[in-house]
């Protein structure tokens, strides 16, 4: 089974009110995925933990278990809400910002490759399906698409770092 085609099952999963449990072996891949769907509104939202067991004879390391509240859309979200304690006082502008964050747990690499030139660039005009990087998870090279368009303000993440999931890669200005 392809890294993609667990990301869209944990997905639909998640995104589904009628499956609480999801358990499947494909030769020597397993997968278990259980979710917790609370209807009380003053309790945390959906909740999925998922378990990916690999063989003994992988390369890589299992995955431990990873516990996360997907958002409505996990590559873009709005800038998140200040701080306690953070000067507030700019112009307003920062607010209309958007983040675009990581899908997927890995190593962040901002070229196809060490002697090519980044996908984007701060300053960089984007558009919805651009590649702006690649996040490399148990050796498949993921390219990441923007989901939104507008102007690139800042890079978060140095190169060859290693990121987690929903973390915030890029900031971009929409109207810009």
């Amino acid at each position: 089974m392809e890294f993609k085609q667990v990301q869209q099952l944990i997905k639909l999963i998640s995104e589904s009110n009628n499956i609480s449990e999801f358990k499947m072996e494909e030769g020597d891949l397993k997968l278990s995925i259980r979710t917790k769907h609370y209807s009380d509104a003053k309790a945390a939202p959906n909740t999925t933990t998922t378990q990916q067991i690999l063989p003994m004879q992988a390369a890589m390391p299992p995955i431990g278990t990873q516990h996360f509240a997907p958002p409505a859309n996990p590559a873009v979200a709005e800038a998140p809400q200040t701080q306690a304690g953070e000067d507030t006082s700019n112009t307003g502008e920062e607010d209309n910002y958007v983040y675009v964050r990581s899908p997927i747990v890995g190593t962040f690499y901002r070229s196809s490759a060490p002697d090519k030139d980044p996908f984007i660039k701060p300053g960089d005009q984007i558009s919805t399906g651009d590649v702006v990087c690649i996040v490399e998870a148990m050796k498949l090279f993921n390219e990441i698409e923007s989901e939104v368009s507008g102007k690139v303000i800042k890079i978060l993440v140095d190169d060859a770092s290693p990121v987690e999931y929903d973390q915030a890669l890029f900031i971009v200005d929409p109207q810009g």
